[in-house]
C-alpha cells in the first residue's frame, strides 16, 4: 500500500467501531436482516475509500478478492439446498425422524442431539452438512416433542460445531493447521486440551436443560402416521447416509461428495417413483420440497431446500465478504493489529487477544475463514517470539475463529444455520454452548499453562 493511502491505528479503529455500530444495532436492537446493513456498511467505506484517495479499481479488487476467498463455498451452498430437498422427497430426513421417535427418549432428548451431530459431524467433515441433514431431522423431532426449538438448534449447532473441528476432513480443521504450519492430526490431538473440557460441559448444561422434556406419545404417533402416510419410510434411507460416511472415510472433497450423494439420492427417487417427471425434479432441486400433508407443523417443518431458497444466504455471503475483502485491501484491520502484535510477549496475553481478534473479525467480516486466516498471519511471529509452537497458535485459531462464525447473525455460518433450521441466531445463541465456551477454555490454557505448547516439544 502505497503510504498516502496507510490507515492510521487510530482511524482504522474508528472505522471498525462505527462499522460494528451499524451493523450491532440494525440486527440486535431494530431486527433487521443483515443483508442491507452490510451493504450500507460497503457503500460507506467505498465513499470513505475515495476520499482517502484510492481508485475504484482499488474497491472493485477488494470486492473480488474478497468473494474470491467463499467461491467453493458458495457453490456447496448450492449443493446443499439441492441435496435437502431431495433428501425428504426420498423420504431419508423422514426415515430418521421416524428412526429417532423410536430410538429417543424423551428425558435425554437435548443430550442426546448434541451426541449425534457431533458424531456425524467428525465423521463427514462438515458442519453445514451436519446441521442441513441430521440437524433437521432432529430438529422436526424436536419440534414434534414441545422441545423449546432454540434449545435444541444450540445442541444441533454446537454437536455440529464440535465434528467439523476434530474431523481431519473439516476445511476450517486444515486451514488453521495451515495457517500455522502445524501438523494436522498433531493439530486435531491438540484441540482436545481445549475442546474436550467444552464438549463435557456443554453435555451437561444440555442434559440438565434438556432433561425435564417428557414425550407427548399421542403426538408422536400422530406425526410418524403423517410421515407413513406421505413419505417412503425405509432402510434405503440408510444409502446415502452411508455414501456420504464413505466419501468422508476416502477423504474425497466436499463437492465431488455432494455430487454423488445427489445423484444417488435422484436414482432412489425414480426408484421409488418409476413415473416421477424429470420437469418435477429440476423444479425440485430448483425450489425445495413443499409438504402437503394434513399436519401444518409437519408442512413447516419438511417445506425446506433447493437452490432458489439457499439465494437469501448467498447473498448475505457476498455481500459481507466484499466488505471483508475491502477491509483487507485498504489494510484496516491489518493496521488496527499491528499495535497489539509488537507489545504482547506473555502467552496468556497473547493468547487472549488472538482469541478477541479472531472474535472481533467474526463480528466486522462475518467470515469464518477470514477470521483464522487475519489473526494467523498478524500473530504467528509474535507466537514464535515468545517460544510457543505452530500448535498452541494453530489451537486457538480455531477456537477463536471458525467456532465462533456460527454466532454472528451477519456470519456466513450463523446465517446459514438460521435459515436451515428456521431459528435466528440471536435465539439459539445462548444455548451454543460448545461455541460459548471453546475461547474460554483455550484462554484458561493459556493462563494456566496447561496443555501449551512450546516450540522445545513439552507442555509450559
Amino acid at each position: 500500500m502505497a503510504e498516502k493511502h496507510r490507515v492510521s491505528f487510530s482511524e482504522a479503529i474508528i472505522i471498525l467501531v462505527i462499522f460494528l455500530g451499524i451493523l450491532g444495532t440494525s440486527v440486535i436492537k431494530f431486527g433487521l436482516s443483515p443483508e442491507v446493513p452490510v451493504l450500507f456498511t460497503v457503500l460507506l467505506l467505498s465513499f470513505w475509500a475515495k476520499l482517502r484517495g484510492f481508485s475504484w479499481t482499488d474497491v472493485q479488487d477488494g470486492i473480488k478478492e474478497g468473494i474470491g476467498v467463499a467461491i467453493i463455498p458458495i457453490f456447496i451452498f448450492i449443493l446443499i439446498g439441492s441435496l435437502i430437498g431431495l433428501w425428504i422427497q426420498a423420504g431419508i430426513i423422514p426415515s430418521i425422524m421416524v428412526l429417532g421417535f423410536k430410538l429417543i427418549n424423551g428425558s435425554f432428548f437435548v443430550p442426546s442431539v448434541f451426541i449425534v451431530c457431533s458424531i456425524v459431524g467428525m465423521a463427514i467433515g462438515s458442519g453445514f452438512t451436519t446441521i442441513s441433514t441430521v440437524g433437521i431431522a432432529l430438529f422436526a423431532i424436536g419440534a414434534s416433542m414441545k422441545a423449546n426449538p432454540s434449545l435444541v438448534a444450540g445442541a444441533i449447532v454446537s454437536g455440529a460445531v464440535f465434528g467439523d473441528k476434530m474431523s481431519p476432513l473439516s476445511d476450517s480443521t486444515n486451514l488453521s493447521s495451515a495457517v500455522a504450519e502445524s501438523e494436522l492430526f498433531a493439530h486435531i490431538k491438540n484441540m482436545m486440551w481445549s475442546t474436550i473440557p467444552s464438549f463435557l460441559l456443554s453435555l451437561v448444561l444440555f442434559w440438565l436443560l434438556g432433561n425435564s422434556g417428557q414425550m407427548d406419545s399421542s403426538k408422536i404417533a400422530h406425526t410418524m402416521a403423517i410421515l407413513q402416510d406421505h413419505f417412503t419410510i425405509s432402510w434405503m434411507a440408510i444409502i446415502p447416509i452411508t455414501l456420504m460416511l464413505l466419501c468422508a472415510w476416502k477423504k474425497i472433497p466436499a463437492i465431488p461428495t455432494l455430487f454423488i450423494n445427489i445423484t444417488a439420492t435422484v436414482l432412489m427417487i425414480f426408484v421409488q417413483n418409476p413415473h416421477y417427471a424429470v420437469a418435477d425434479m429440476n423444479n425440485l432441486i430448483m425450489n425445495g420440497f413443499v409438504a402437503k400433508t394434513s399436519d401444518p407443523a409437519v408442512n413447516a417443518l419438511l417445506t425446506r431446500g433447493g437452490i432458489s431458497n439457499m439465494m437469501g444466504t448467498v447473498a448475505l455471503i457476498i455481500s459481507t465478504l466484499s466488505l471483508g475483502g475491502m477491509l483487507m485491501k485498504f489494510e484496516i484491520v491489518q493496521n488496527a493489529m499491528e499495535p497489539l502484535v509488537k507489545h504482547l510477549q506473555k502467552p496468556a496475553s497473547l493468547i487472549t487477544v488472538t482469541i478477541l481478534s479472531g472474535i472481533s473479525i467474526n463480528l466486522f467480516v462475518g467470515e469464518q475463514y477470514l477470521s483464522v486466516i487475519l489473526p494467523g498471519r498478524a500473530f504467528k511471529p509474535a507466537f514464535d517470539k515468545a517460544n510457543l509452537a505452530p500448535l498452541a497458535l494453530s489451537r486457538v485459531l480455531e477456537d477463536g475463529g471458525s467456532v465462533i462464525n456460527y454466532l454472528i447473525p451477519w456470519g456466513v455460518a450463523g446465517s446459514f444455520a438460521a435459515s436451515t433450521l428456521g431459528v435466528p441466531v440471536l435465539d439459539f445463541l445462548p444455548f451454543a454452548f460448545f461455541s460459548l465456551l471453546s475461547p474460554i477454555f483455550s484462554i484458561l490454557s493459556g493462563i494456566t499453562g496447561i496443555g501449551l505448547k512450546r516450540n522445545n516439544g513439552l507442555n509450559n
